[in-house]
């Protein structure tokens, strides 16, 4: 096989590596891959292909446009901040429309069928502004083009895109773009490799009030819905001193909220060795000098506990709010999910935060319709829901994901019936989501004003993330303000500033 069509065995003999090997793994799990630690030499390399590409934009007339359409996850958007950090150090400019662009960067979600339908189907309308403007780039990256059958798809039935990488190769994406620009031909680098850490990448962040920092990335907890841990790979943290250096650096430059980003961020520093987990990362980060919260996401219920939530108590700066994805409301099917923890144990966890806790804004994931879920299964969902009574649900009807097991899960209940529990608890949710936010009436709260919508009135969040929609200024858009409640429904608060 040439180095075109496999540009990383070539990379594997150049660049240095330390290898970290996980020592947690079921045996009725995947094995675990070893981790690849990105030597700087490696990144610097990288920086160099930048500048070569760089020079060669340099010589075609024209400022060189680039179009990066993110799909999913915040973690993708922050690996977004990264690409755009290459592709700016290229000489690149940005651009909000695919029309035009010199470079178009589809980074991609594939979580549920309809994100990967969806960019299948964007994928297909780039034929268009591929044949006005023939000389462009067409990237496909992310999640979804580390599966077989995505990249098979792609080579097959979309031959204008011209470049294909999965997340573990983010870092790489300079010598890949260069690989297609001087040979010419496709670039496909979606083999089944190691996870990463690679730290040094430059970051162009979309705004400077709300910073996205990983710190760790993969999975190994398996749930058997879920394709991110074939996709990302298994779990993977970075060293405290790097985050904490780009926490310094987001808190100098002003940032008032920041957000830590991990598909399990309780699981931080169990592979390091270092003696260190997540509650110790909090109150480091909070020890940071600066006017910002702390937000993080997301939480398993099966590693989330009291030492979290004292920590959570006791750090001014940590927003009072959760997100604790629950998933089903009964035992039974969360075994069947693989979650690693019971109904009774979750909602232990839920009393045990809000002792410490009271005015935790608590929110949550649940599927409907986990294959083989009773009737009587889903009315244990509805009670949860009844008991913990969430500011907010992310709702989903369960969508069967190529290579999981639960994909070849018996699943006798039919789509209607699906589709009406799912619209009973939607109501239901919103209901009660309703009548929190009713409770905000009449009150004031500190918030950070975070933008203008498309009304012109402004929109801001409180401590605790809740919407509001502000009467004011676009000068205060990144400060925080005093907002008065006088109106609420389902989704956001309106106020007044005070």
């Amino acid at each position: 096989m040439s180095y075109l069509e496999n540009p990383v065995s070539l990379c594997y003999t150049i660049f240095c590596i330390t290898i970290c090997i996980s020592q947690i793994q079921n045996p009725e799990e995947p094995a675990l891959k070893e981790t690849l630690t990105i030597a700087p030499a490696e990144i610097d390399r990288q920086l160099f292909y930048c500048d070569r590409i760089r020079a060669r934009l340099a010589e075609r007339p024209g400022q060189k446009k680039a179009f990066v359409d993110t799909y999913g996850c915040q973690q993708n958007e922050a690996d977004s901040e990264r690409l755009r950090g290459y592709l700016a150090r290229m000489g690149y400019s940005f651009t909000d429309t695919e029309e035009g662009a010199d470079l178009v960067l589809l980074n991609t979600c594939a979580i549920r069928e309809h994100a990967e339908q969806r960019v299948f189907g964007n994928v297909g309308a780039l034929s268009h502004t591929k044949r006005r403007h023939p000389a462009q780039i067409i990237c496909v990256c992310g999640c979804m083009a580390r599966q077989d059958h995505v990249s098979k798809r792609l080579k097959q039935s979309f031959p204008y895109v011209d470049l294909v990488f999965g997340p573990q190769l983010l870092w790489q994406f300079p010598e890949l773009l260069l690989e297609k620009l001087d040979g010419g031909k496709r670039v496909f680098a979606t083999d089944d490799v190691p996870g990463t850490v690679a730290e040094g990448v430059p970051v162009v962040r979309q705004n400077d009030i709300k910073g996205w920092v990983s710190i760790m990335y993969g999975c190994n907890n398996f749930c058997t819905y879920c394709i991110v841990p074939y996709v990302r790979g298994r779990e993977r943290s970075r060293r405290p001193e790097d985050i904490l250096a780009e926490v310094r650096e987001l808190a100098r430059a002003g940032y008032k909220e920041i957000t830590l980003l991990g598909q399990n961020v309780n699981s931080y520093g169990k592979d390091l060795d270092l003696g260190v987990d997540f509650a110790w990362l909090l109150e480091q980060v909070n020890e940071v000098p600066g006017e910002f919260v702390i937000r993080f996401m997301t939480s398993h219920p099966k590693d989330a506990g009291e030492r979290l939530f004292d920590v959570m108590a006791r750090c001014e700066k940590v927003a009072p709010s959760l997100h604790l994805p629950f998933q089903s409301g009964s035992s039974r099917v969360l075994k069947a999910m693989n979650r690693h923890y019971t109904r009774e144990s979750y909602l232990k966890l839920v009393h045990q935060l809000r002792a410490r806790i009271p005015d935790v804004v608590l929110t949550s994931d649940v599927i409907v319709g986990f294959p083989g879920e009773t009737q009587e299964e889903f009315e244990e969902t509805m009670s949860l829901i009844e008991e913990v009574r969430y500011d907010a649900l992310y709702t989903f009807i369960f969508s069967p994901r190529r290579g999981t097991p639960a994909e070849k899960l018996e699943d006798p209940m039919p789509k209607e019936q699906k589709s009406a529990n799912f619209q009973r608890l939607l109501k239901r949710q919103n209901e009660i989501s309703g009548e929190k936010h009713r409770a905000y009436v009449g009150g004031t709260y500190r918030c950070l004003v975070d933008g203008v919508g498309t009304d012109g009135r402004l929109s801001a969040r409180t401590v605790g993330g809740r919407l509001i929609h502000l009467e004011g200024s676009a000068s205060l858009v990144g400060t925080w303000q005093q907002a008065r409640i006088s109106d609420s429904s389902t989704w956001a608060l309106f106020g007044d500033l005070v």
